[in-house]
């Protein structure tokens, strides 16, 4: 009975480590989506010359999960009940921050652009984009190297962990 419990013990902290192995991979993927998803919108937005909701719906439907959630979720918002923009952008982003993982930088650097959005003309526009775009640049680089980092160490301290706590009850 107690190698079970040991076991279960042991298989539980391993998968904890390896659950925020696996944030800290997919931060900065999820971070390159961010920035597709920002240089598609400029291109919507600018060379295209489509609605914000449009545009946004586009921008779902060229990314992967969970980054093209918050874009379809947007548009759908959007155009059920036009409005202030900021505030259904702002609604969006709180709905789908638990599904993502990116950090807490990343998130104020979608808000101060999210205030921006529809707020000035083509030119004014496209420097807010890459602006943000530059700012999640930087984001990038530190994930990248905070998953160079630490992401092997969760991974043998999840396992250690168990290993530690099991000789503690034994």
């Amino acid at each position: 009975m107690k190698w079970i419990g040991a076991l279960l013990l042991l298989s539980a902290t391993t998968w904890v480590g390896f659950e925020f192995a696996r944030k800290l991979n997919e931060r900065p993927k999820q971070i390159r989506q961010l920035k597709n998803a920002l240089q598609i919108l400029e291109a919507e937005i600018l060379y295209g010359q489509t609605p914000i909701i449009e545009a946004c719906a586009t921008v779902s439907k060229q990314l992967p999960k969970p980054v093209s959630w918050f874009f379809a979720g947007f548009s759908k918002d959007l155009g059920k009940r036009p409005g202030d923009l900021y505030d259904i952008w702002e609604k969006n982003m709180n709905r789908f921050w638990p599904l993502s993982s990116l950090g807490k930088n990343e998130k104020e650097i979608l808000e101060q652009f999210g205030r921006t959005l529809g707020q000035h003309d083509f030119t004014q526009q496209q420097k807010h984009i890459h602006l943000a775009l530059t700012h999640l640049d930087r984001e990038l680089q530190e994930a990248i190297d905070y998953q160079y980092r630490y992401s092997k160490m969760a991974k043998s301290l999840g396992v250690l962990t168990g290993l530690l706590v099991i000789l503690l009850l034994i």
